[in-house]
């Protein structure tokens, strides 16, 4: 059964092995010594900036993964959103997404933004559907001098009235 659960010390190293295939799978490279070193203190990167950081389990295998930082009191930055490849297409993508939302939405958070690699063509058109706007591209600082989209939307915006909100352990 798959759900969507806080992260814990126990998942660090998978957590690290998912995106780091994730990243083969798309030709780049992962720097979890460097650039991508956020995954290595999760609870100071993440929950003691305010955030908050969930991996999708799949029978308590992490399948996927989500994040978010508040950037001030009206605004957050989504990150880390990963899944495996054999659930995209399905949903997962979007409910992770939209329970970072749900999460700032209670926060009392009016803006959310992104940032994508320009490679992740699919994960942009989930992100479009969601009502994020894309709004520039960036070039990173990575080994791989990557570009990146930046994505804008309005939190109270995410289509999940009809649905709720989505919560741990609920999907």
């Amino acid at each position: 059964m798959l759900s969507i659960v806080p992260f814990e010390e126990r998942h660090a190293d998978v957590v690290l092995a998912l995106i780091g295939s994730i990243f083969a799978e798309y030709g780049l490279t992962f720097d979890p010594a460097g650039y991508d070193a956020d995954l290595t203190n999760i609870e100071t990167k993440y929950r003691k900036a305010g955030g908050d950081f969930w991996v999708l389990e799949n029978d308590g295998c992490v399948v996927g993964t989500v994040a978010v930082v508040p950037l001030s009191s009206d605004d957050v930055e989504i990150k880390r959103v990963y899944l495996d490849a054999s659930l995209r297409g399905r949903g997962w993508g979007r409910r992770l997404v939209e329970h970072a939302l749900a999460w700032a939405r209670a926060r009392g958070h009016r803006h959310a933004r992104l940032w994508s690699d320009v490679k992740f063509t699919r994960a942009h058109v989930m992100y479009e559907r969601l009502g994020f706007v894309r709004t520039g591209i960036r070039d990173c600082e990575d080994l791989d001098r990557s570009r990146e989209h930046g994505y804008e939307m309005p939190v109270a915006a995410v289509g999940t009235a009809s649905r709720g909100d989505v919560i741990p352990g609920a999907v």
